[in-house]
């Protein structure tokens, strides 16, 4: 009695002629696309199993050897009926009843495979046949100003997969900064983890380098030539009073320690102040004749 032929490199879309890495990446797309357990085509399940029994056969050398001696002259749906000595060539392992009578026919009934599962290492990590999801990690970014950062605590946000949208929490650890990553062990599809990125949003007076902090101060010119004993700076804890001295430079910069980010060990980073001198534009006669008198003594 006939079956019908299946065209294992059509299931697969690869050429007869394709390496085995070929047909490794075109079973590893397609059997993600189809798992039943991530898939929402309504033949799914069949379609799955198709192509993990094409796989079987043409990642294995003998059997894929064994099945291209058959020819290209069948079609796929095809009645076939199989050479004398065909019937029941067991190639051992566990093969079988999860396949179709033509693979039946070809090479024999070995035991069963559950194709509702997670199916051969090169689809899922961990080699567990059983496992019915695809492990996978995700990853995604969520923007913080820079006071949550140094804050920390608790965080929520919406999350979204193939299961739906769900919020999730994350603890903000002490000693993030612009592109930490915190991960969460479990939280994605199939056990996966969640790497969550950390983006910190733009801040109206500092600018985050690492651990660091900068600010601009602006001055003017007769401050930046006679120094301050008392510039005030804001700093994350608020104002404080820092000596300037005399004779400083446009873009020159001030160092205060340890008054940048939180780290991992209790330490902070530093601030720098950065002086931007500001000349006047509109003089009275007064400021004019004083500026003047200073440029006639320089």
């Amino acid at each position: 009695m006939g079956v019908q032929y299946k065209d294992y490199y059509k299931i697969l879309g690869v050429a007869r002629e394709a390496t085995p890495e070929e047909i490794r990446k075109a079973y590893r797309k397609l059997a993600k696309q189809y798992h039943p357990d991530v898939s929402k085509e309504p033949n799914a399940e069949e379609k799955y199993k198709e192509i993990n029994e094409a796989y079987e056969v043409l990642k294995d050398p003998e059997k894929r050897q064994k099945y291209d001696t058959l020819g290209m002259n069948w079609q796929s749906g095809q009645d076939f009926t199989p050479p004398p000595g065909w019937q029941h060539v067991n190639f051992g392992g566990n093969m079988g009843g999860g396949f179709s009578d033509f693979f039946q026919t070809i090479f024999g009934n070995a035991g069963n495979i559950n194709f509702n599962g997670g199916s051969f290492e090169d689809l899922f990590t961990g080699g567990n046949l059983n496992q019915r999801s695809v492990r996978r990690n995700r990853e995604v970014s969520i923007s913080l100003s820079l006071e949550e950062v140094v804050k920390g605590g608790v965080r929520d946000f919406l999350f979204r997969d193939s299961n739906g949208e769900r919020k999730i929490s994350v603890r903000l650890p002490k000693g993030m900064t612009d592109g930490s990553q915190i991960k969460l062990p479990g939280k994605a599809e199939g056990g996966g983890d969640i790497l969550v990125n950390i983006k910190i949003l733009p801040h109206e007076i500092f600018k985050v380098q690492d651990y660091d902090l900068e600010e601009s101060i602006e001055i003017p010119a007769w401050d930046a030539a006679l120094g301050l004993d008392n510039l005030s700076v804001t700093t994350l804890d608020g104002k404080v009073s820092v000596k300037m001295p005399a004779g400083i430079q446009e873009g020159q910069k001030l160092r205060i320690h340890g008054r940048g980010m939180p780290k991992r060990d209790g330490t902070n980073g530093d601030l720098y102040v950065k002086i931007r001198i500001t000349i006047p534009k509109n003089l009275t006669p007064t400021q004019r004749k004083l500026w003047e008198g200073l440029r006639e003594n320089v």
